[in-house]
């Protein structure tokens, strides 16, 4: 009996289950502290490197649920993910959950290959850049705009002074700076599977969105199909998903809700501000989700 147990070990130990990490990158991509519960270098580092140190590993899976954000964050995660397949030597698929859109792409360009559900949201390689003017409302309000700057270019597209051509004119230069690294990384990672001909090109990247199987026909996505079964298609049907999440403390709970409640031993400051930076906070989260219907 105790060969035989031995020898089912052995058969185990010899074939085991194949490992595959899930990393799920979920929110408004933003730099720390600008938005709650949002995704940055700074609080997916850790899950990465947890995902690609698990020993045998087969391969890393990021579960994409994004419609993007700041452009430099989503660049750091996505470098950092290839930085850690190329050392480790791990494969990385990525997919698309409801919108993988702008940043939101940027970061499913992680992955050696690109999978979206049919009814996902894929696309928006542009630059955007949305704001309000108040030139007009403050005047009505007796309001005097008073702004000293060392620099003729430090108050510029000041939303309570009037709008400048030549302001304008900048702005759009950069964002055009910004259009071309998107592209850029665009072709190198999609390479020849991106549609070839010139009004493609054009098409892929003018900001427009497709779902899945549109996306597939332009070479932004290479298959069509969910998580699990992708995974089990690829790896067998023992393939062994393991979840990768923020390990959360019972101090660290606990700390979170005093800066909730302003803290323990402060002057209650924060605590009475912190809602407004919450609401506004939500409001920027809709404007980012409902871009897409969502």
């Amino acid at each position: 009996m105790f060969h035989r147990l031995m020898a089912y070990l052995n058969i185990f130990r010899s074939n085991p289950a194949p490992i595959v990490a899930v990393v799920r990158l979920t929110g408004i991509i933003a730099p720390s502290g600008r938005l709650r519960q949002s995704l940055n270098l700074a609080n997916t580092a850790r899950l990465l490197a947890r995902a690609f140190g698990i020993y045998g590993v087969k391969a890393v899976a990021l579960s994409i649920n994004s419609p993007g954000g700041s452009p430099v964050q989503s660049a750091l995660i996505m470098q950092r993910v290839r930085d850690l397949a190329s050392e480790k030597n791990v494969p990385v698929l990525t997919f698309a959950e409801d919108v993988a859109a702008s940043g939101g792409y940027m970061l499913a360009l992680a992955g050696d290959e690109i999978f979206a559900h049919e009814a996902s949201i894929v696309g928006s390689i542009g630059v955007i850049s949305a704001g309000f003017g108040f030139p007009e409302a403050i005047s009505k309000l007796g309001i005097e705009r008073r702004i000293y700057t060392a620099g003729e270019k430090k108050a510029l597209l000041d939303p309570f002074s009037e709008e400048k051509e030549e302001d304008v004119a900048r702005l759009k230069e950069l964002q055009g700076q910004m259009h071309e690294y998107f592209k850029g990384l665009v072709k190198e990672r999609r390479g020849r599977k991106l549609k070839a001909t010139k009004g493609a090109a054009a098409k892929i990247f003018s900001g427009d969105v497709w779902l899945a199987r549109d996306a597939e026909k332009l070479g932004l996505i290479d298959g069509i199909g969910d998580l699990r079964g992708i995974l089990r298609e690829r790896f067998g049907e023992n393939v062994k998903i393991k979840m990768i999440s923020q390990k959360k403390t019972k101090f660290a709970g606990l700390l979170g809700l005093a800066q909730r409640f302003g803290g323990a031993g402060d002057t209650g400051d924060a605590g009475d501000t912190g809602w407004a930076d919450d609401l506004l906070g939500a409001v920027e989260a809709r404007l980012f989700w409902s871009r897409y219907g969502l």
